[in-house]
């Protein structure tokens, strides 16, 4: 195991950054997944105007799920959400980054 791997591992154990979650991947079932979510509103330029909007992101582990897909579920302290997008992974190939949106 790498050092950035066993990193990332003590920052989804911290209580104060990750939390639990409920991954749910369409037709299949449900997995506890630990989860680093960051929810910061984003600007978008169209043209010359500018579009605000609530974001929610979260980080997963590869380890944990191999291949999240656009329509998979994710559940956070009793809020259900739906990827939506393709998920990014950082260039170590060891976290997705997947956008969020309420089901």
């Amino acid at each position: 195991m790498t050092a950035v791997a066993m990193a990332l591992d003590a920052l989804f154990a911290d209580d104060n950054i990750a939390r639990e979650a409920v991954y749910t991947p369409e037709g299949g079932a449900p997995v506890l997944v630990r989860v680093v979510t960051r929810r910061a509103d984003e600007t978008t330029g169209f043209g010359d105007a500018h579009l605000w909007s609530e974001t929610t992101r979260i980080d997963l582990r590869v380890a944990e799920i191999a291949n999240p897909r656009p329509g998979d579920r994710v559940e956070i302290d009793g809020e259900a959400f739906l990827i939506q997008g393709e998920p990014v992974r950082d260039h170590e190939r060891l976290v997705w980054t997947v956008n969020l949106r309420p089901a």
